[in-house]
């Protein structure tokens, strides 16, 4: 009896190790992760300060943005599936089948339906008549071309008061010939002027966030 129960902690170590390999690869694709990070390079580019916040910051801003707006997916995952798998009261079957069923209802919130019926008829599968009919391998590439549109729309609109502090710039350093004196000397101290006063921070981390619900 104690060989067989070694024998199953051993399997469920291994299960273990194997899946933390995966984490890096979940958190891009079944979470908004994608979206938030995308969006912070955006504001990065429209600010023009290429290495200001650098990498290591907007990648950490965007994990714990994602983990605040996955809380109550991850919640209702620890509940359903993570608990009674650890009380020993399902098999690992049962916890991998109840887990994935709060992140695919939150994919499927995020998903559009123009995308999900662009990768049905890619995988050649039957048409779906619910969403339970939907393969998982099916919605997460629909997911992530959602988010990536998403976040593109997002950052589209992030970036046009920087275009346009730019363009006035521009046409005023033309305007007084000034052709050899470079515009984003001028126009870089005022975009970040406009984004402090505005609150850009808070402005932007709240659309983000918002953008989920």
């Amino acid at each position: 009896m104690k060989i067989s129960t070694d024998g199953a902690n051993a399997v469920q170590i291994l299960l273990f190790v194997a899946g933390l390999s995966l984490v890096p690869a979940l958190l891009f694709t079944v979470t908004g992760f994608t979206r938030i990070l995308i969006v912070l390079g955006f504001i990065r580019s429209g600010l023009g300060t290429p290495s200001a916040p650098p990498n290591q910051v907007l990648v950490g801003i965007a994990v714990f943005l994602t983990i605040f707006v996955m809380a109550p997916t991850f919640k209702a995952i620890n509940d359903d599936a993570i608990q009674p798998l650890s009380h020993g009261r399902i098999t690992q079957a049962q916890a991998l089948d109840r887990g994935q069923k709060p992140l695919r209802e939150f994919m499927f919130k995020q998903t559009r339906e123009k995308d999900l019926a662009l990768f049905v008829r890619l995988a050649h599968v039957k048409q779906p008549k619910t969403r339970a009919d939907v393969p998982t391998w099916v919605l997460i590439p629909a997911f992530i071309v959602s988010e990536l549109k998403t976040a593109f729309q997002i950052g589209f609109l992030i970036f046009l008061p920087f275009l346009i502090i730019d363009l006035v710039v521009s046409s005023t350093l033309m305007s007084m010939g000034m052709m050899m004196l470079p515009p984003v000397f001028i126009s870089l101290p005022f975009k970040i002027l406009l984004f402090v006063l505005v609150d850009g921070w808070n402005l932007v981390t709240q659309s983000v966030v918002q953008s989920f619900h």
